[in-house]
Order: structure tokens, then C-alpha cells, then sequence
């Protein structure tokens, strides 16, 4: 009898040949091949730390606090709506549905019981019917 561990190592290499994982990865190399993306992500961080250390101070300037943070709301924009980091997210959202399911699978044979609320999508379900 396998043990458990060796059962999750073999169930980790199935899931690494899943399609939604090996998109995930390519989305992944992709984002950090976009230089226009990391430089936009780069400046985004820089920007909140600024905000965090100027709202800090006692005598902060709200001035400077909303000319930081409109620049901070143009970096949000141009991130968000970029491709490739779109493309990311998207990615990252299938894998996690994937991996909730497969956790619910798990659960629903150590406790017996079926998952409540129907999503209606029958990839995310043990069985209802």
C-alpha cells in the first residue's frame, strides 16, 4: 500500500501535466518577460512604500499623499488592463479552481460527504446525482 505522501507526490506529478498548470507557467514567464510590465510593477511598489512613509510622518503633505496616489491609481490602470497580466490572472484563477476541486474531492472521501451548494459546474462537484 502506497502511503500517503507517495500518493500526493504522484497525484502533484499528474497535476503538473494538467493543461491549467502548464498555462499557469507559461503565464507566468511571460510576466516576467514583460518589460514594459515590470517596470510599471517596479514603480507601483516604490510609489505605495512613498505613500505608506509620507502618511506616517506627523507632518505629512497631503499634497504630495494625492499626487502620489494618482499616480499610484495610473500604474493600478495600466497593470490591470495590460495583456499579460490579465493573461496571469486568468491562469491563476483556473489553477485555483482546479485545486479547490481537487480539495473538495479529497475532503468529500475523508468525510462521506458531498459538498453543499451546487455550483452548477459539475468539474467542481464529487457528485450529486
Amino acid at each position: 500500500m502506497m502511503e500517503i505522501f507517495e500518493l500526493a507526490a504522484e497525484l502533484g506529478k499528474k497535476l503538473k501535466d494538467d493543461a491549467r498548470l502548464i498555462a499557469l507557467e507559461e503565464a507566468k514567464k511571460a510576466y516576467e518577460a514583460d518589460p514594459a510590465l515590470q517596470k510599471c510593477m517596479l514603480e507601483y511598489d516604490v510609489q505605495q512604500k512613498a505613500m505608506q512613509r509620507e502618511v506616517a510622518k506627523p507632518d505629512r503633505d497631503l499634497h504630495f499623499i494625492e499626487t502620489i496616489q494618482r499616480r499610484i491609481d495610473e500604474l493600478y490602470k495600466q497593470i490591470t488592463e495590460n495583456p499579460t497580466f490579465a493573461e496571469l490572472n486568468r491562469a491563476q484563477a483556473e489553477v485555483n479552481e482546479l485545486m479547490n476541486s481537487v480539495n473538495q474531492t479529497i475532503m468529500t472521501q475523508i468525510t462521506g460527504e458531498q459538498p453543499s451548494g451546487c455550483t452548477h459546474n459539475c468539474s467542481t462537484c464529487g457528485g450529486c446525482h
